[in-house]
């Protein structure tokens, strides 16, 4: 489900709720500020190399870095630089509007900035499990953090300025049944894509340019 115009906060989140809702996912090509997208950039540019970390795969004593299954860098977001806590604040009114419309119980929100460089990728997984996974034709791998069953919201917001057909590092989205391909969403500048947590199975891509985001969940009360 694509939506193309900005509209006013209220407006905006109204269509988010209803999305979830009817079909579980939103693909907004504009949804945030322009200036803060640019203020995002900027900080993410700022950051040096030794700031990010090899993303790995499974949680705890389970945590592995494994490269087959993939191979971004990620900087978990902070309260401490104004773009950062302007986007957390807008992610925040997001949360509160989305109990208010669908009684949801987003707790909190936590986000990391991804960077996928030349021949990087993620297969195919799921951010959470609600109960246990039935049988697939392929195993999903599971994300960092997916024992946490309290992710129920993931947000993609894409900071790649011209970005053109051919770069690659797609994300591509699948039905609940891992059957069908719902979407290929390009990475492109501003677009924040949102879908149910435990419901979509996705993958990234294989970037053939540098590559940028920031992934976040919100989650409800559970355990850890």
């Amino acid at each position: 489900m694509c939506d193309t115009a900005f509209v006013h906060n209220d407006q905006l989140f109204d269509r988010i709720a209803d999305a979830l809702v009817e079909v579980g996912y939103i693909v907004l090509p504009q949804a945030l500020p322009v200036s803060l997208v640019d203020q995002l950039v900027a900080r993410l540019h700022a950051l040096d190399d030794e700031d990010f970390k090899r993303a790995g795969i499974g949680r705890q004593d389970d945590f592995q870095i494994d490269t087959s299954v993939r191979r971004d860098r990620i900087r978990w977001l902070q309260q401490e630089h104004a773009a950062e806590v302007a986007f957390l604040k807008w992610m925040d009114e997001l949360r509160l509007a989305l109990n208010r419309r669908l009684f949801m119980g987003l707790m909190d929100y936590e986000c990391h900035f991804a960077s996928y460089g030349i021949g990087a990728f993620y297969k195919k997984h799921l951010d959470a499990f609600k109960r246990p996974a039935p049988l697939l034709q392929a195993p999903l791998q599971i994300s960092p953090l997916q024992a946490q069953p309290s992710r129920v919201l993931s947000t993609v917001l894409y900071l790649n300025p011209d970005w053109q057909t051919g770069d690659g590092g797609e994300l591509r989205l699948y039905d609940e049944a891992d059957a069908l391909v719902l979407e290929t969403i390009a990475p492109e500048y501003g677009k924040l894509v949102i879908f149910l947590s435990e419901k979509f199975p996705h993958e990234v891509l294989v970037a053939k340019r540098e590559r940028h985001s920031i992934a976040g969940w919100f989650r409800v009360s559970g355990p850890m």
